[in-house]
């Protein structure tokens, strides 16, 4: 539903675009964009060997089918003095840690939107990230200044991070020097409410779960006498307490609680965000930092406002980092990368290493 919004009023704003600024500045805010599409694959896990002793030796060959990487994109995001574009296309495997960054390069609007559909190690999944930001930096006589601001329209779908929100910032910027800014200003996000646990109403007071009930209710049929178990589709799944227990009751807890987490409407969350951007550059060497923090969020007293599962106001942050230097022709080294916190969600990622050229 969310997706299908997001999209709904990109294709508005793009219309509502064309029909007040004109054909001329839709392809002005076009221009130097890149369309890519691109998929790449590769050899996954190798196939396994399961031996059998139940009736006789038997062998079971479990094969984990190819890794693949399915990426479009549309993207204009001017590069930082250390980035360079080493590839002549773009193949969707790119990930550039300032693309997290609160202000672009240039002053005006950059853009991303991304949609990558994976598998990896034979399981699937679909990665989202699209953006669009706008920082001001247009300077006036004034020591505060309102031309300085930031804006950022962003959605993130991490499958792996199981991570999905749409945040909407808007900042005002008070510059401090030729490199550094700080910010602060209001931040909105749109989620799951992260926070609820469907399992906490079938806890018992002494802090066990109903789980046989729980598997009832859910269509499961449990025969004691014959020690027989079957699913909702009457396919036997177990056939001892011990079996049911350790593999069948997991999955049915794992299926409930993903149940339960569908059938619950996006909450908004609106909250006070701060941060700063720092940003140097020579040929030699290079600094790019930045952070935001969120000390405070309004209660709308909601059923499921994450309020009800954390005391009080909690800290939302990220902050990315990333740097280089060349010690002279032949040695350099590098650190870079990011990390994210949310509803006591995490989610990062980071490199580092050096290069030594002989000759």
């Amino acid at each position: 539903m969310v997706r299908t919004l997001i999209i709904l009023l990109l294709f508005i704003s793009n219309i509502t675009v064309a029909q007040t600024f004109g054909k001329e500045d839709v392809k002005k805010l076009l221009k130097f964009s890149t369309f890519y599409a691109a998929v790449n694959g590769g050899t996954s896990l190798s196939d396994v060997d399961v031996f059998s002793v139940d009736n006789g030796l038997s062998t079971q060959t479990i094969s984990t089918p190819y890794d693949y990487n399915f990426t479009i994109g549309l993207r204009k995001i001017a590069r930082f003095g250390y980035e360079n574009k080493a590839q002549t296309f773009y193949d969707g495997t790119e990930s550039n840690y300032s693309d997290a960054a609160t202000v672009g390069k240039v002053k005006g609007v950059e853009y991303l939107f991304e949609v990558d559909y994976k598998r990896q190690e034979g399981v699937d999944y679909m990665d989202q990230h699209h953006f669009i930001r706008f920082s001001s930096d247009d300077g006036c006589d004034s020591e505060v200044c309102i031309n300085f601001f930031a804006l950022k329209l962003e959605y993130l779908e991490d499958g792996f991070a199981d991570i999905k929100y749409f945040e909407a910032s808007e900042r005002y910027r008070q510059r401090k020097g030729k490199n550094l800014s700080w910010n602060i200003g209001l931040t909105h996000r749109l989620a799951e409410p992260y926070g609820y646990n469907a399992l906490d109403e079938w806890m018992l007071e002494n802090g066990n779960i109903h789980y046989t009930y729980l598997a009832l209710q859910e269509g499961y049929t449990v025969d004691v006498y014959s020690n027989e178990y079957y699913n909702p589709a009457g396919e036997l799944v177990a056939t001892s307490a011990e079996v049911w227990e350790a593999v069948v009751i997991p999955t049915v807890l794992s299926d409930y609680t993903q149940k339960k987490r569908n059938e619950l409407k996006k909450t908004i969350q609106h909250s006070i965000v701060m941060g700063f951007d720092y940003y140097k550059y020579t040929k030699s060497t290079w600094t790019h930092a930045w952070a935001s923090l969120m000390p405070w969020h309004y209660n709308d007293g909601s059923e499921f406002s994450y309020h009800n599962y954390v005391d009080g106001q909690w800290y939302d942050y990220s902050f990315g980092f990333i740097y280089g230097i060349k010690k002279n022709k032949n040695l350099g080294y590098f650190v870079e990368g990011k990390y994210n916190k949310y509803w006591n969600r995490e989610w990062y990622d980071f490199k580092l290493g050096l290069n030594y050229v002989i000759f």
